[in-house]
């Protein structure tokens, strides 16, 4: 199997769940499919440095949120993100998803990265330190503080999304 047909196959089973951690990044799916082509353009650009990884989805992903970052320092101050998302039907409550996809677009990029990592892809502490190039004790410290705010931001909703 050549190289190219090797990042078809990677980039066919994981494209969905890179646009979905684009989505909760960014809370905008024409966004979230941009940043996850150029994640993918990027990653295809070095599949043969990739591919020798570990942990390919973990590459694949550390890459997507550089791009999303990159993306944020760029951004013109003139642009606005569009009042209507067009999401696909959930199983869960569409009311408590985005109400949860509202509050953590009150955190900081860096921080809303972290907590997707570790509460939503499931990453160890040590897995995102690595993802992120942080510190183990930064990871750490940026989690308590912001899930601190979360349940501020979501005292409400809490019981219902928690419960």
């Amino acid at each position: 199997m050549t190289d190219e047909d090797q990042f078809v196959e990677f980039a066919n089973a994981h494209a969905e769940r890179l646009r979905t951690t684009a989505f909760m990044l960014c809370r905008d799916w024409h966004l979230a499919q941009d940043l996850t082509q150029n994640a993918l353009t990027k990653l295809f650009l070095s599949w043969r440095r990739a591919a020798q990884s570990d942990n390919l989805m973990a590459y694949a992903q550390k890459i997507l949120l550089r791009v999303f970052l990159d993306h944020r320092r760029r951004r013109s101050s003139s642009e606005s993100a569009s009042a209507m998302l067009h999401e696909p039907a959930y199983r869960e409550s569409p009311e408590l998803r985005l109400t949860m996809l509202e509050a953590l677009a009150c955190l900081p990029e860096r921080d809303r990265a972290i907590v997707i990592l570790r509460y939503f892809e499931d990453y160890s502490v040590e897995r995102v330190a690595d993802v992120l190039e942080l510190p183990v004790s930064v990871v750490k410290s940026q989690t308590r503080r912001s899930l601190t705010k979360l349940r501020e931001l979501l005292a409400e909703e809490q019981l219902a999304l928690f419960g």
